[in-house]
This record gives structure tokens, C-alpha cells and sequence, in this order.
């Protein structure tokens, strides 16, 4: 049985519950807060820059809607079989996205952090990575990086292969060699491509609790299977399993939250934060299946607010107001999982150190 250590906290996109997400003001928030390790998500510019955007869709993290000189990059795009409106990374060149400032994504429940929109400019994976090279000059450790390549099928077909940008980036800032650099993706296809490409670091496979990956839809159409099959007992040893290629196989899953709780209702009264020995009364057995192929296992994202928590732990009051997180955070940070993705870093450290 796999020894049980304590998580790793993951600022998730920085410390968006206080600071407009990828953003310089909320990374640096995030290291202070004492987050583990970071997570952008990565995204192209026209000219090949990698940039940390939640989507490459940016009317909704940034004030681009507000400048006339791009009224007419606005666009209608299918972007892994959805079609959406707006603006895209991959038509503005960095130096055009450096004139835009960010805002909060989702300002009806994050009022505090949205009046710091339009403080902070945009950044590039390179200026991250040189803000945690500075971080861990001042300091006994520098944080880790958990980098997402978002859409990778999708760039790859309009020209701009993620894993190659991504790792070309890492050559440039001198982080070829860096130990516990993590990549993660939806799509195993651009995992497997990294390692082909001499990436060394920890791949890890995002998966969600319904639909397809884009890189199977792309290829099998609409008999592709789907993540069920990859949540399988059998899909989970297949991902982890030493008969495939070293570029085939995994290091770890990421998982919702809710594929970390069982599949009925979670009865909160069973678990305590003064006894831990229940949480196995409210979680799926999911962790200790992945454990059992050599999997690695991360859950995304704890938030606090009311409107982002399940059902059963949420107090009366608004969406915005904060309800029974702490208990959520616990049970989750004593499922087994080895690493949990936070937007308030803060609140997950001090569940995880019993603070």
C-alpha cells in the first residue's frame, strides 16, 4: 500500500479567490499564502508566444471588449466542437495582448478580487517562470510549476503545437533540466508528444466526469470513447501500466472534486474534522484504484464560496458568502489524493496543517 503523505497545495491559476487569476499580483499572492506549486493555463499568440489564459477566449479575463482598435478581431470559432464568440489569443500578437489588463472571470461571486480589475497586465508563461526563479532566490525553496497546455488539438491544427512551443520556453528560461515540472492536459495525445520530444518531467491526464477528449473526437468522430472509459478499473491500469511505452503511460490523473466523493449523497454528519478515520463513508474508491495502477491522483478545484460547493455544504446566504468549505477541504485533503488544486491557497494549507 502506498504511504500516505500529506497533499501538495496547487495555487490554481495563482490565488484567484483574492487577485484576478493569471495574473502577476495573484501568483505572488499565491507563494506568500504558501502555495506548493502554481498552475497556468497555457495558451498561443499569433506569433507563437505562450501565454497563461484560463481560455484562449479572452473577452471574459480581460478588458480587450473596451479597446476599438480590436472591435474587428471579434469572432465566432469552434474551439473542440463548441462554437464560441469573441476574441481569440491566437489573432492578436503578444505585443497587441500586452496592451490589455485583466479582470475577474467571475465577479458575481468574487466582488473583492474584481476591483482589482484593469490593475495587471497579461503574462507570459516565461514571465512565471522567471517570477518563481525569483521566488526561490528569496527563499529555502522555489515553488513548483503545474502547467495545463489547454486546446492542444486545437492549436495543433492551426499551427502552433503546444508541446513544442512549451518546451522550446522551457530550453530559453533554462528549465530543461528543472526538477518537478508537472504537465497536464485533457488530451493524452499532447502527453504523449511531450515525452517523444525528451520531456522528463511528471505528465498528468486531466479527466472530467463526462464527454471525450478533443484528440479522440478528432481522430474517431463520434465513436470516440469517452472518459468513462479512461475511469475505468481497467482504463486507469491502462494509463498507468508498464506493458505500454514510456510515452504512452502517465504519472498521474486529475480528477473533479465530486469523482473524489461517492457517487451518493455525502452525509456530512459522518465526518468530523476531529476524526478522520470516516472519510472513507463519503469518498468514492477512485483514489485507492488509481494508487493500484501507479497513478498519482490530484483533485481540482476547492473553493469556498456557496455557489461552487456541493449541495450539502452550503449554509444559508448568498452565493458569494463563503459556506461549510472547511469541511469540504477536509475531507478532500484526507481522501489519499496527493495533491488538491485551491483558488485560495490559504484556506487549503491551513485545512491540510490542521491550523
Amino acid at each position: 500500500m502506498r504511504a500516505r503523505t500529506a497533499p501538495v497545495v496547487i495555487g490554481h491559476r495563482g490565488a484567484p479567490g483574492y487577485r484576478p487569476e493569471h495574473t502577476r499580483a495573484s501568483y505572488e499572492l499565491a507563494f506568500r499564502l504558501g502555495a506548493d506549486a502554481v498552475e497556468p493555463d497555457v495558451v498561443a499568440t499569433k506569433d507563437g508566444v505562450l501565454v497563461l489564459r484560463h481560455e484562449n477566449e479572452i473577452s471574459g479575463t480581460t478588458d480587450v471588449a473596451g479597446h476599438p482598435e480590436f472591435a474587428d478581431r471579434r469572432t465566432t470559432k469552434e474551439v473542440d466542437g463548441s462554437p464560441l464568440t469573441g476574441w481569440f489569443t491566437e489573432d492578436f500578437t503578444w505585443d497587441e495582448l500586452s496592451t490589455l489588463r485583466a479582470r475577474e472571470r467571475i465577479p458575481g461571486l468574487r466582488q473583492p478580487s474584481s476591483t482589482f480589475d484593469d490593475h495587471y497586465p497579461l503574462l507570459r508563461l516565461r514571465d512565471l517562470l522567471d517570477l518563481i526563479d525569483r521566488t526561490g532566490d528569496a527563499g529555502p525553496q522555489a515553488p513548483g510549476l503545474v502547467a495545463e497546455l489547454k486546446h492542444a488539438t486545437y492549436f495543433d491544427a492551426a499551427g502552433y503545437p503546444l508541446d513544442e512551443l512549451f518546451l522550446a520556453e522551457l530550453a530559453d528560461a533554462g528549465w530543461t533540466d528543472r526538477a518537478g515540472v508537472v504537465v497536464e492536459s485533457f488530451e493524452h495525445t499532447v502527453l504523449t508528444r511531450l515525452h517523444e520530444r525528451g520531456f522528463r518531467g511528471r505528465r498528468v491526464y486531466l479527466l472530467e466526469d463526462s464527454g471525450a477528449p478533443a484528440d479522440r473526437v478528432a481522430a474517431l468522430g463520434s465513436a470516440a470513447p469517452g472518459y468513462e472509459t479512461d475511469l475505468s478499473l481497467r482504463g486507469l491500469y491502462a494509463l498507468g501500466s508498464a506493458a505500454r511505452s514510456a510515452a504512452e503511460r502517465v504519472d498521474g490523473i486529475s480528477v473533479e472534486t465530486a469523482q473524489v466523493l461517492s457517487s451518493g449523497s455525502v452525509s456530512v454528519a459522518l465526518f468530523g474534522e476531529e476524526d478522520a478515520a470516516d472519510v472513507g463513508a463519503v469518498t468514492s474508491d477512485l483514489v485507492d484504484l488509481a494508487h493500484s495502477a501507479g497513478l498519482a491522483v490530484f483533485c481540482w478545484t476547492l473553493r469556498p464560496e456557496n455557489g461552487m460547493l456541493p449541495e450539502e455544504f452550503r449554509t444559508p446566504g448568498a452565493d458569494s458568502d463563503w459556506g461549510d468549505w472547511r469541511r469540504f477541504f477536509s475531507i478532500l485533503l484526507h481522501s489519499g489524493v496527493d495533491g488538491v488544486f485551491a483558488d485560495h491557497p490559504d484556506l487549503a494549507v491551513a485545512v491540510r496543517d490542521g491550523r
